[in-house]
Order: C-alpha cells, then sequence, then structure tokens
C-alpha cells in the first residue's frame, strides 16, 4: 500500500518551513482507495514568492486547521504504506518536522518518484514534475496546489509501475518489510485477489519473483495455485511470501506481459517457454494459371511465409476459415482434389478459380486480404484494447510487423501524438515469438479496434 502526497509550505530557513497545504491519497497500486486534502496553518508567514507559485496567501489560511489538528489523521492514512513524493526527500522531511515539533517520532518507508522516473524514463528531457507529466501527455490542473500535484504524481506512479518489468519497485518495499511467515494481513491480501484480467506474481521472503502468470480470473488462479497437490506445488505455496498483481485489461498484454516477463526474470517455479514456440505458416505461391495458392509448411521450408502456427493442424484450421470467409477457392488452396470445379463452386462460395471462370486479379486481391487481416507482416498499425478501469484504454505499438510495445491511454490526444504515445509505450522484445501470440490471438478473439499509423 502507498501514500502518495504532495505538500506546500510557506518557503522560508532550512527546517522552519511550515506546511499550508497537504494532500495524500492511500494507493493499492491499482486504485485511490482513501484520501485526506487540507489547507494548514502554519501560524506563520509565507514567503511572497510561494504566494506567487501557488496562489495560496495568509489570508486563506486564517481558518484552515493548524498541524496538530490534522496530526492524527496524517498518521492513520499514512499507517502501514510507503510514501510516494516527487522529490520525497524533500515532503518526508518536512513532515518529520512538524511531527517533531510536536515530540512525536514520525517513520515511514519512501519512494522518490523522481527517482524513478530516471531508471525508467531514461529519456526524458526533464525530470521536473510539470514538464515530466506533460511529456507524457498526463493531464494535471491546480499546479503548484497539492492537490493538484498528488494526483499528477498518482498517475505518473501507476505509468512507473507498469513500465517496472523487472518489479524492482515490489522487490524493494517487500525486502524492507521483513521476513517471517505470512501475516494475516497478507493472507487477506492474496484471498481478496481481483476476479480480473492480468499477470501476478508470487514473491519469496526476500521479494524475488519465484512464480508468475498471467489470469483472466487472477483470484481463481491463485486460489488453484495454493490448493493444488503435488511436491512442486507445495514447494511454490510454503515459499511464498506475498502475492502481487498487474491488471492489464486487455488479455493480449496479459499474454504479451507474461512471456516477455518470464523471459526476464526467470521464475524457480514458473515454466521458461520455448524458444521458438511456432513451426508452421501459411506459404504463398502462384499456381500454373497465375492465382495465388497457400500452403500449410514447415517454416524453414516457405520462401514466403504468412503468418506463425504451432503444427501444421492449426495452419490448416486457419486456412479453411480464410477459404470460407472470403470464398477462396479449395481446389486451388490444396482443401479439395476434385479434377473439375470444388463442390463450393456449385454452392455458390466460390467465384470459379478452380476452373479459371474468375480472373486471376479478383481473386489474388481477396487472398491479400485474407492475409492482411489476419497477419501483422509489413504493418504499422496500433492495437487498442481494454483498458485496467473505465475510460482507460490499452494499446500495442507495431512498427514494421513487429512488436514495439504496449501501454494505456485515457485521452484521444494521446496516440494522436506519437512523441506522447512512444513516451507512454513499455518496450518490449520484437521478438518472432511475440508475433505468433499476437497473430495467434487476432485468429481467435477480438479486440476494440486496430488504427492503421
Amino acid at each position: 500500500m502507498y501514500a502518495i502526497l504532495d505538500i506546500e509550505t510557506t518557503g522560508g530557513k532550512f527546517n522552519e518551513e511550515g506546511i499550508t497545504e497537504i494532500a495524500i491519497h492511500k494507493f493499492d497500486g491499482h486504485q485511490v482507495v482513501d484520501s485526506f486534502i487540507s489547507l494548514i496553518n502554519p501560524e506563520k508567514e509565507i514567503q511572497p514568492f510561494v504566494v506567487n507559485l501557488t496562489g495560496i496567501n495568509n489570508k486563506m489560511l486564517r481558518t484552515a486547521p493548524k498541524f496538530h489538528e490534522v496530526a492524527k489523521r496524517i498518521v492513520e492514512i499514512t499507517q502501514d504504506t510507503v510514501l510516494v513524493a516527487h522529490n520525497a526527500q524533500f515532503d518526508y522531511r518536512i513532515l518529520r518536522t512538524e511531527f517533531r515539533r510536536l515530540g512525536y517520532d514520525f517513520e515511514r518507508k519512501s519512494l522518490c518518484t523522481v527517482d524513478l522516473s530516471k531508471a525508467l524514463l531514461p529519456d526524458a528531457e526533464s525530470y521536473s514534475l510539470g514538464k515530466l507529466v506533460r511529456s507524457l501527455g498526463i493531464p494535471v490542473s491546480d499546479r503548484h496546489r497539492a492537490n493538484g500535484d498528488a494526483l499528477a504524481t498518482v498517475k505518473l506512479f501507476k505509468l512507473l509501475l507498469a513500465k517496472d518489468t523487472e518489479k524492482t519497485i515490489i522487490q524493494d518495499v517487500i525486502r524492507k518489510e521483513g521476513h517471517g511467515e505470512l501475516s494475516e494481513k497478507q493472507l487477506d491480501i492474496v484471498q481478496s485477489m481481483p476476479n480480473e484480467t492480468g499477470v501476478f506474481y508470487m514473491h519469496n521472503k526476500d521479494g524475488d519473483v519465484i512464480y508468475l502468470s498471467k489470469s483472466t480470473d487472477i483470484k481463481k488462479k491463485v486460489n488453484q495455485l495454493f490448493t493444488k497437490s503435488g511436491d512442486r506445488a507445495r514447494k511454490l505455496t510454503k515459499e511464498t511470501r506475498k502475492v502481487t498483481y498487474e491488471k492489464t485489461g486487455s488479455e493480449l498484454v496479459a499474454l504479451l506481459k507474461e512471456h516477455q516477463e518470464l523471459l526476464k526474470n526467470r521464475p524457480k517455479y514458473s515454466p521458461v517457454p520455448r524458444k521458438r514456440m511456432f513451426s508452421h505458416s501459411l506459404c504463398l505461391s502462384k499456381n500454373e494459371f497465375g492465382y495465388l495458392e497457400l500452403k500449410p509448411t514447415i517454416l524453414s521450408k516457405c520462401s514466403d511465409p504468412w503468418g506463425y502456427f504451432n503444427g501444421e493442424f492449426s495452419a490448416k484450421n486457419h486456412l479453411y476459415k480464410i477459404t470460407r470467409e472470403f470464398l477462396l477457392c479449395d481446389k486451388v488452396n490444396g482443401i479439395s482434389e476434385a479434377r473439375g470445379n470444388c463442390s463450393n463452386y456449385k454452392e455458390g462460395n466460390c467465384n470459379g478459380a478452380c476452373i479459371q471462370k474468375e480472373t486471376t486479379g479478383n481473386y489474388n486481391e481477396r487472398v491479400m486480404e485474407a492475409l492482411q487481416k489476419y497477419s501483422l507482416k509489413n504493418k504499422d498499425v496500433l492495437l487498442v484494447d481494454k483498458g485496467r478501469e473505465l475510460g482507460e484504454n490499452s494499446v500495442i505499438l507495431i512498427r514494421k510487423g513487429s512488436l514495439v510495445g504496449v501501454g494505456y491511454y485515457d485521452l484521444n490526444h494521446q496516440i494522436n501524438n506519437i512523441h506522447i504515445l512512444e513516451t507512454l509505450i513499455t518496450p518490449m522484445n520484437a521478438t518472432h515469438n511475440a508475433n505468433f501470440i499476437i497473430e495467434s490471438y487476432l485468429r481467435k478473439k477480438k479486440i476494440n479496434k486496430t488504427i492503421a499509423l
């Protein structure tokens, strides 16, 4: 659990500043579950430059509560959380100073989104909150006011968690939480996994990921693992100290994240993906009459492959599907061995390529339409699907037929502006296996929409 905060102060000498406004949003890694926002009477004058910067003046604070009146609420909302702030050293120091004046030792673990951004967004031009969120297309209102900056930090931190494919943020937090058996609180977290699509991670006492998997129902899958019999399952259960998860909204995004993170993290109890997940393709060539024909072929024996398949049976099934969908010819594609016309010609489901009645131009155009619909070959597209929450969309960026990465957006200008889009994207390895995962999914299931670049 995280407490994402921002503090505005009076300015002045080091350790003599007073708090004028505070905003804290309790964040469970997925959504804000509690908030506290308040002006605070610092009982001292505000520096003129701070008034110009924030718009907060002495008159506004005369009737505001003093720090000792809100101290209990701050302790409660930050209890058992990690403090997260942009330049956390400053905010944490100010809070500790205020509590020290009350004779209370305020201690919390902390994370700085400046440091995290430098590690996870190395190409950013600036790491100031305003410029950084603007470059990411994250909307921010009330800049230099506590709640406006805190809400922008929430969105920034959510993006950083998504980009942290090696899970260094969570591992670092878990290491600091200490060792030992699962507490009741941790057991409650495991039992309250969401019935949603995403990737979940099982961690050992050091915070290392020892198992990860995707699921369209995270709660159900975790429950199955903890009730599964067998020596390997018992060892996994015994070593697990915490379970975390990342909602993806889109099952296709979950499949890609699972594959990439299995290769990167090599969890102890997860099966390692095969080096090559496919063996066959639909091979494109022309027959003696000039018609384009498609044949399921071992990939290494094909000079013009279209699509990846995990076996001949899978390739044949897809060939049969597109032959029906696009009124292609069974005989041309080798599905029928008829001497004359194929049986579909009589039924009106073939336009006569089998007996050279349809022009090669018309027929070959439909063949290419069929291949283009289900293949990534040479494409520059965005695959848009469900997001993690209402109003959000997931996006998969494909360039020149290869995977670039995945991300999320909630405003159209974030995908209409290619610079912002590329900043939002978490890069992924452009492998043939990644293409196989995407193409296999698109052959079986639908996504919201495809946008050509």
